[in-house]
C-alpha cells in the first residue's frame, strides 16, 4: 500500500513563516496607522484645546469691556460711555487680576497689542426696541467690541476671536403705563385695567376681590405674585387676574435705572426733584437730571423773598432774576403767584401753606413778559428753546403743625410752547414739595392731537414729593370739616406723574400700607364711593418715598371716599415729539449679537 503525498516539512515551515511575516507586517501597518492617527488626534486635540482656551480668553476681554460699559452707562448715561472709549480700548485681562491671563497675548484685531477693539456701530437714534422691551421706543446706541487672543507658548498661528455687539438703550420713563423703582402693589385694587407696559425694580404684588387686567407685558426684577398682604389673605383675593401680553409677565429682568452718577436707591433718585447743593456742576450726571437745572423758570420762596430766575439753559451764566421782598403783595410782581392761601390736609393732619400758581395767568405772563415772550426783541427764550419747565420750591419756615406746598389752579389750559419743529413741547411743573392740583388740568388745547380720549391737551407732567388731586368743587374754608361738606365732582387730569409714596412697612405690609398704585394720587374729598369719576390720562411713576408729606394711607372713610378711577395710559407718550418736557430716561444695556469671527476682523457679519 502506498503512503499519501505529504508536503515536505521544510516547505510547510516556510508557509508558516510567510504567514507570520504577513500578519506581523499587517499588525505593524495597523499599529503605525493607529499611532499616526493617535498623533494626529493628539495634535488636533491640542490645537482645538488651544483654540478654545484662546477664544475663552478673547471672550473674557470683551466681557471685561462690556462690564465697564454697563457700569458707566447705568452711572452716567451715553456721555459717560462715549467719553471712555479710549480707556475701554486699553482694557484687557491682566496677570494682576489672575496669573492665568499671563499665558495669553491680546490684540484689537487691527494690530494693536494689549488692546481691545471698541467702536460705535450705530449712533444714537430713536427707534423701536427689541427683546423684553419690544413695544417700547427709545434712544439706541450700538457698540462693537472685538478681541483676539493667542497663547504665548502654544502652537503658532492659533488665534481665538470674539465679537460682541451691545445696545445702550435709553427708555423714556413715561413709555410705561406704570413704573415703580421698588415694590409695586396692586393689592386690593378696585376693578382695574392697565393699558400699557408695567415694570417694577422689585416685586409686583397682585390680588383683590376685584378683577385686574394687564393689556401689555408686566416685567419685574423680582417676582410677580399673589400674596397675603396689607391685611388681606390670598383666600380673599377672588378677583380674576388676566395677562393678555405674549408673554403675560416676565420676572428676574434687569433693573432699569436712572443714569444719575450714583446708586439707584429711592434716596438717591429723589435728588432729581431737589435743589442742587452749592458747587454741584450742572454738567454732572445728577446735575443734568435735576428738574431745577432743566427748568427755564425757577421760583424759590423763602421767609424774606420770592426769587424768580429765567434762564436760557442749565449753564446760563447771565440769567434774568426777579426778586420780590414784599411777600404780602407778591402778586404785584408775579400776578400768577399767591402766598396767602391755606387749607387743611386731613391725611397729613396739618395746615398747608401753599405757593399757589394760577396756570392761566402764568400762561399769559409767559407770553407777554419781555424775557419769556418768543417774539420779544430782548427775549431770553427763542422758539428753539421754549420756556416749558417750571420749578417751584417753597422753603418758608413752618411749625410742626404746618406744611409748605405748591398748588396749581386753573390748569385747564397750559402753555403750548411750539418748538423748532412747530409742534407743542408742552409744560412740566416740578417741585420738591407736596403738590396739589385743583380742578381739571390740561384739558382744552387743540394743538395736541391723536388722543384716544375726547379731551385735547399738550404734553405735560407733574413731579413732586407727593401728589394730591382736588376736584373743582374743593373749598378751602371747608377743608377741615366732615365729608358732607367736601363733595367732589368729576375731574380730569391729563399729565404724566412722578411722585413719592409712603412705603408699606412691616412683615405683611400693613404698618403702614402704601395704598397701592390706585392710591398713588392722593384724595381728600368724598367722591361718592364710586359715583364720581376721576379720569387720569397719564403715566404713573414712583421713583422715591415722600419725605415731606409723610401721612400714611388710611382706608376710605377717614378723609376721603373713593371715586370711580378711570386711569389710562396716554399712548401719545410713545411719540418722542409728545413726551413731556424734561422726561427722565431709564438706561439698560442689552446684548445684540455674539460671534467668533476670523482673526484680525472687526467687520464680520456672518451671524
Amino acid at each position: 500500500m502506498k503512503s499519501p503525498n505529504r508536503i515536505p516539512q521544510r516547505r510547510a515551515q516556510g508557509y508558516a513563516l510567510l504567514t507570520v511575516l504577513i500578519l506581523t507586517a499587517l499588525t505593524l501597518m495597523v499599529l503605525a496607522a493607529t499611532m499616526k492617527r493617535t498623533d494626529v488626534a493628539a495634535s488636533l486635540n491640542q490645537r482645538n484645546n488651544q483654540f478654545v482656551a484662546s477664544a475663552n480668553a478673547a471672550e473674557a476681554a470683551t466681557e471685561k469691556v462690556i462690564a465697564r460699559i454697563r457700569g458707566d452707562y447705568e452711572y452716567g448715561g451715553d456721555a459717560a460711555v462715549d467719553g471712555n472709549l479710549d480707556s475701554y480700548r486699553s482694557s484687557v485681562p491682566t496677570a494682576d487680576e489672575d496669573a492665568y491671563w499671563d499665558n495669553f497675548t491680546f490684540s484689537d484685531a487691527q494690530g494693536g497689542a494689549g488692546k481691545t477693539y471698541v467702536n460705535t456701530l450705530s449712533n444714537r437714534v430713536y427707534t423701536a426696541l427689541d427683546s423684553q422691551y419690544a413695544g417700547l421706543n427709545g434712544w439706541r446706541t450700538v457698540y462693537r467690541v472685538v478681541s483676539n487672543a493667542q497663547k504665548k507658548n502654544g502652537i503658532s498661528g492659533i488665534v481665538g476671536a470674539v465679537q460682541q455687539d451691545v445696545e445702550l438703550d435709553s427708555i423714556p420713563v413715561f413709555q410705561f403705563a406704570i413704573f415703580y423703582n421698588g415694590l409695586l402693589e396692586f393689592t386690593w385694587a378696585a376693578p382695574f385695567t392697565v393699558r400699557g407696559r408695567t415694570h417694577a425694580n422689585g416685586d409686583v404684588f397682585t390680588g383683590s376681590a376685584s378683577s385686574l387686567t394687564f393689556l401689555d407685558l408686566v416685567t419685574a426684577t423680582g417676582t410677580v405674585q399673589k400674596k397675603s398682604w396689607a391685611g388681606f389673605t390670598t383666600r380673599q383675593m377672588t378677583g380674576k387676574i388676566t395677562y393678555t401680553g405674549h408673554p403675560g409677565y416676565s420676572t428676574n429682568e434687569p433693573e432699569l435705572s436712572l443714569p444719575i452718577g450714583t446708586t439707584n436707591t429711592p434716596d438717591a433718585v429723589r435728588e432729581i426733584i431737589e435743589m442742587p447743593p452749592a458747587g454741584e456742576s450742572v454738567d454732572s450726571s445728577l446735575g443734568q437730571a435735576r428738574y431745577y437745572n432743566k427748568a427755564g423758570m425757577v421760583i424759590v420762596v423763602d421767609d424774606s423773598a420770592v426769587t424768580a430766575t429765567i434762564k436760557d439753559s442749565p449753564s446760563d451764566s447771565t440769567p434774568v432774576t426777579y426778586t420780590c421782598t414784599n411777600l404780602a403783595n407778591v402778586s404785584d410782581m408775579f400776578p400768577f403767584l399767591n402766598l396767602n392761601n391755606t387749607f387743611t390736609d386731613q391725611r397729613e393732619n396739618k395746615t398747608i401753606l401753599a405757593s399757589q400758581i394760577d396756570m392761566s395767568v402764568l400762561n399769559q405772563w409767559l407770553s407777554t413778559n419781555d424775557y419769556t415772550d418768543p417774539d420779544s426783541p430782548v427775549t431770553k427764550h427763542p422758539s428753539s428753546n421754549p420756556m416749558n419747565i417750571l420749578y417751584v420750591a417753597d422753603n418758608r419756615t413752618v411749625s410742626s403743625s404746618e406744611l409748605t406746598a405748591v398748588r396749581l389752579t386753573n390748569g385747564w389750559s397750559l402753555p403750548i410752547n411750539p418748538g423748532s419743529n412747530g409742534k407743542p413741547t408742552g409744560f412740566t411743573v416740578a417741585t420738591p414739595d407736596p403738590l396739589y392740583v385743583l380742578g381739571n388740568y390740561n384739558c382744552t388745547n387743540s394743538a395736541y392731537l391723536n388722543k384716544t380720549n375726547t379731551s385735547a391737551s399738550v404734553p405735560a407732567s407733574l413731579a413732586s414729593d407727593a401728589l394730591t388731586i382736588l376736584s373743582q368743587k374743593w373749598d378751602d374754608s371747608k377743608s377741615s370739616s366732615g365729608f358732607s361738606n367736601r363733595n367732589a365732582t368729576n375731574t380730569t387730569v391729563n399729565a404724566a406723574i412722578i411722585t413719592g409714596i409712603v412705603y408699606s412697612g412691616g412683615s405683611d405690609g400693613s404698618s403702614p400700607f402704601s395704598g397701592g398704585v390706585m392710591n398713588l394720587p392722593r384724595l381728600l374729598e368724598d367722591w361718592g364711593n364710586g359715583s364720581v369719576k376721576l379720569t387720569l390720562n397719564t403715566s404713573i411713576v414712583n421713583l422715591f418715598n415722600s419725605i415731606k408729606a409723610t401721612g400714611p394711607f388710611q382706608n376710605p372713610g377717614n378723609y376721603y371716599y373713593a371715586p370711580t378711577r378711570d386711569f389710562n395710559f396716554d399712548p401719545n407718550f410713545k411719540d418722542p415729539d409728545k413726551l413731556p418736557p424734561g422726561t427722565p430716561t431709564l438706561g439698560v444695556v442689552l446684548r445684540a449679537r455674539w460671534a467668533t469671527p476670523p482673526p484680525n476682523t472687526t467687520t464680520y457679519a456672518g451671524f
